[in-house]
């Protein structure tokens, strides 16, 4: 079996719904209205480092301060309702953080009904590059408030700053990516899948070297362009749909 044969069967071995059960994204699947899935999925994608079981029992304690209705919260809490997030920490990601990103989407979604205008530069051209959309939405993310702490900073990564961008890039997937398998939302429609870069944690970092889909010695930016710029050889229009055959690869199968 070639590599792609062999990559497209571990696609559909892992790209279905019972094997999210103790992955982040069964945050944003507790929702149904497009807002509070764009809220929860941003955020558990930006909090997941660590024990999934962890990000996802902070994702829900979340949740439950947002008194269940993210989007409805966001747009109408007082400051008075702020204050239980005194309290909530995940690893590095401090109260700090989270009112700052309590800010940025209330001041969001006062001026737009989608997350995903917050990732499309305001010159954009007709073909979006990952880079520029990256690194233009940190610049934006930052911009709703000069009074922003600067350690949050550390949260929001950008190619410009050479990261991966792994967390970002997982998050883009989940809006991003269209198929009926029950995993990936698809609910955005100005970037397209194959405008998508790989996000790369240390499982499909592993995998991909072995396979020989990274060489560069280092795990950065252009990494994460080499990682996708193979996976395009399988599949131009969907490249990032074997993000689920080389994580699956890895924390079921310890390739």
């Amino acid at each position: 079996m070639d590599l792609k044969a062999f990559l497209d069967a571990k696609v559909d071995q892992y790209n279905r719904p019972d094997f999210i059960e103790n992955d982040p994204i069964v945050i944003p699947h507790a929702f149904s209205k497009k807002q509070d899935i764009e809220i929860m999925g941003f955020w558990a994608a930006i909090l997941a480092w660590g024990q999934r079981k962890t990000i996802i029992n902070k994702c829900r304690e979340l949740i439950q301060l947002m008194d269940a209705s993210p989007y409805d919260f966001i747009l109408n809490h007082q400051e008075s309702d702020l204050k239980p997030f005194l309290s909530f920490k995940h690893r590095t990601f401090n109260d700090l953080d989270t009112l700052y990103f309590i800010r940025f989407f209330h001041q969001h979604y006062q001026q737009s009904d989608s997350l995903e205008t917050a990732f499309i530069p305001k010159e954009h051209t007709a073909n979006l590059n990952m880079e520029h959309i990256l690194n233009a939405f940190r610049n934006h993310f930052f911009t709703i408030d000069d009074d922003f702490p600067r350690r949050t900073m550390k949260h929001v990564s950008a190619p410009s700053q050479k990261s991966s961008c792994k967390r970002l890039n997982m998050f883009l997937r989940w809006m991003v990516r269209k198929d009926d398998r029950g995993v990936d939302f698809g609910i955005w429609n100005r970037i397209k899948p194959s405008d998508l870069v790989c996000p790369i944690d240390l499982h499909v970092e592993r995998v991909a070297r072995k396979l020989g889909l990274i060489e560069r010695k280092q795990l950065d930016w252009q990494t994460a362009i080499e990682l996708t710029d193979h996976l395009k050889q399988f599949d131009p229009d969907d490249p990032v749909k074997y993000d689920f055959a080389l994580f699956g690869l890895g924390i079921e199968e310890g390739f």
